[in-house]
């Protein structure tokens, strides 16, 4: 699935095309990708957003030349390029670039309500759901349990994806899910709405232990009211990045980093979905593990974020 903007005019042949990898149309990647495609086109640039499955999806397609550009966690961003964590074993993605950070994703350890777990460590013995094989909230749910003294051993785990989660939470056959996202999530949103949640906070000495350990991870909380009767929640977020591969032209990579902090994106990311707003240049830099694409640093150094 594309959302494209075509170029017209005598400028025709001179265009640059510039695909971006996002995610699933149900997600947040889809529609701020297709915000993100429409808001930098222009008769020089042809940007188009790309549904897909997601960041190893995204990051396997840059590589492979299917893309130029794509939406991916700062983790796994991280492990491709060291070649850890979900791409242990395999060979380290050394031409991943970043473009910026985009906005914060957040762990979410959703119990059903009544559950009462408040701490991580509450989850021994429960029916918990990891998220899918592959994924990188998976990961993530490993360490983060493994920090509070838990493994799968300690649990009945299940590998479900987020819609198959919340199906199994309402018929009661699944105690608990984490997954990494952004929120308000809408799989959540329902859920809270129609059974009712509850979120285990993810704070104290193991979440400062975590935060020393990987540096993609940041402190963060999900806000009361995000979803219907659950309360602010402490938690670690990952920022979501924007990437590409070193075999970009630098010129081309300039021309995407400054449209996307132009005043004209300004105002159709404030315009459009949620997260637009979180999107900013003063952050653009935060959390990024993985070398900047030349493009990018010469923007940044030139607009006074880089020295």
């Amino acid at each position: 699935m594309m959302a494209t903007m075509s170029a017209t005019g005598p400028a025709r042949a001179q265009t640059k095309f510039f695909r971006i990898g996002t995610g699933g149309t149900g997600g947040t990647y889809y529609p701020v990708g297709g915000m993100v495609a429409n808001a930098i086109s222009s008769d020089k640039l042809n940007v188009s957003a790309v549904s897909t499955a997601g960041s190893v999806a995204n990051i396997n397609g840059i590589v492979g030349g299917s893309m130029e550009s794509g939406f991916s966690q700062a983790d796994v961003n991280y492990w491709a390029y060291t070649g850890t964590g979900l791409y242990e074993g395999k060979p380290k993605v050394e031409e991943l670039r970043a473009i910026c950070h985009l906005f914060p994703e957040h762990v979410h350890i959703t119990t059903r309500k009544g559950l009462g777990a408040k701490t991580v460590a509450d989850l021994k013995g429960k029916r918990v759901s990891l998220l899918e094989i592959g994924s990188g909230s998976l990961v993530n749910s490993r360490t983060i349990l493994a920090a509070y003294g838990l493994s799968e051993k300690d649990i009945k785990p299940e590998y479900l994806n987020q819609v198959q989660s919340a199906e199994k939470m309402k018929d009661g056959s699944v105690d608990a899910f984490i997954q990494t996202t952004g929120y308000p999530q809408g799989t959540l949103v329902e859920l809270a709405t129609t059974n009712g949640i509850e979120l285990v906070p993810i704070d104290g000495a193991p979440a400062a232990k975590l935060l020393d350990q990987f540096k993609f991870f940041s402190a963060d909380e999900i806000p009361d009211g995000a979803y219907k009767g659950v309360p602010a929640t402490k938690t670690l977020a990952v920022g979501a990045q924007w990437v590409t591969t070193s075999k970009q032209p630098e010129e081309v990579v300039y021309e995407v980093t400054k449209a996307l902090w132009s005043d004209k994106t300004r105002a159709s990311l404030d315009a459009g979905h949620a997260k637009g707003k979180s999107i900013r240049k003063e952050s653009a830099l935060k959390g990024i593990a993985i070398p900047l694409h030349p493009g990018a640093e010469k923007f940044y150094r030139e607009a006074g974020l880089l020295k």
